[in-house]
């Protein structure tokens, strides 16, 4: 069950990730099907730096997240600026709500993420469903 005093928690800092060309390389044929030779950088690709601030939250045994039982439920990105493949990238999450639905939780995560210069690029914004035991 999903701890309700996570809501407002912030997780640390993640290290560095640099968006290479093989990562979009990777990306491409994982959500396109095909391994094209671009360089602009998906809309959708902050996912891929969201993705290590969320582990820091399915590794603490204070939140209470049961990864097991997570539906997708919503995603979006709020740009600062494009990114362009040389990025260093770090995030940084924060737990912006945590709500009781039918004997599920729904879990609001916004995750800032910041250039090599600390200044944002972009906010990954997820809600996860976590379904409840009768689910």
């Amino acid at each position: 069950m999903v701890n309700p005093d996570i809501q407002g928690k912030r997780y640390p800092r993640t290290r560095p990730y640099i968006v290479g060309l093989e990562k979009l390389r990777e990306f491409s044929a994982a959500t396109f099907g095909n391994t094209a030779e671009g360089f602009v950088v998906p809309p959708t690709f902050p996912i891929a730096i969201q993705e290590h601030s969320l582990s820091l939250v399915i590794a603490d045994p204070e939140a209470g997240l049961d990864f097991s039982r997570v539906v997708h439920g919503e995603q979006r990105f709020v740009y600062e600026r494009q990114l362009v493949p040389g990025d260093e990238l770090t995030s940084e999450l924060e737990v912006a709500s945590v709500k009781s639905l039918g004997g599920n939780h729904m879990v609001t995560f916004n995750t800032e993420i910041f250039d090599k210069q600390d200044k944002l690029v972009c906010t990954a914004i997820s809600t996860l469903v976590v379904r409840g035991e009768d689910a």
